[in-house]
């Protein structure tokens, strides 16, 4: 039977040692190990989202994982040092300013990117 109840979210990687140490010691976050070498990312939601490897790897072309803040611009000058770099763009759909951080155009919002190129961002919460 279908049920909705321990549905979860789920990203590949082209590296998982070097996902587990980005999402672990870079963003903070808990990771939790699998029999087969896989991780999940446990985030203070409740929520979980499964992290695997796969060949031939092709960064997500949207976001797939948000983190709400009241301070956009605090969180990327703390994400700037811890060595996270965040995307700075100029064409006229997304352009951030020198920060990378988006203002005025929905929420306020800068983008960063995980070891396998996929697309994080931190906005107002």
């Amino acid at each position: 039977m279908f049920t909705t109840d321990r549905a979860f979210s789920g990203f590949s990687v082209d590296d998982i040692d070097a996902a587990r140490s980005f999402y672990r010691d870079i963003l903070g976050l808990e990771t939790v190990d699998d029999e087969m070498g896989f991780f999940s990312l446990r985030l203070a939601s409740g929520a979980s989202v499964f992290v695997y490897p796969k060949p031939n790897h092709e960064p997500a072309s949207f976001t797939i994982l948000n983190f709400p803040t009241d301070d956009v611009e605090a969180a990327v000058d703390e994400l700037n040092a811890r060595g996270v770099t965040t995307k700075i763009y100029r064409d006229d759909e997304i352009a951030t300013d020198e920060k990378g951080i988006q203002r005025g155009r929905g929420p306020t919002i800068a983008w960063f990117r995980d070891p396998a190129g996929n697309v994080l961002s931190v906005l107002d919460a």
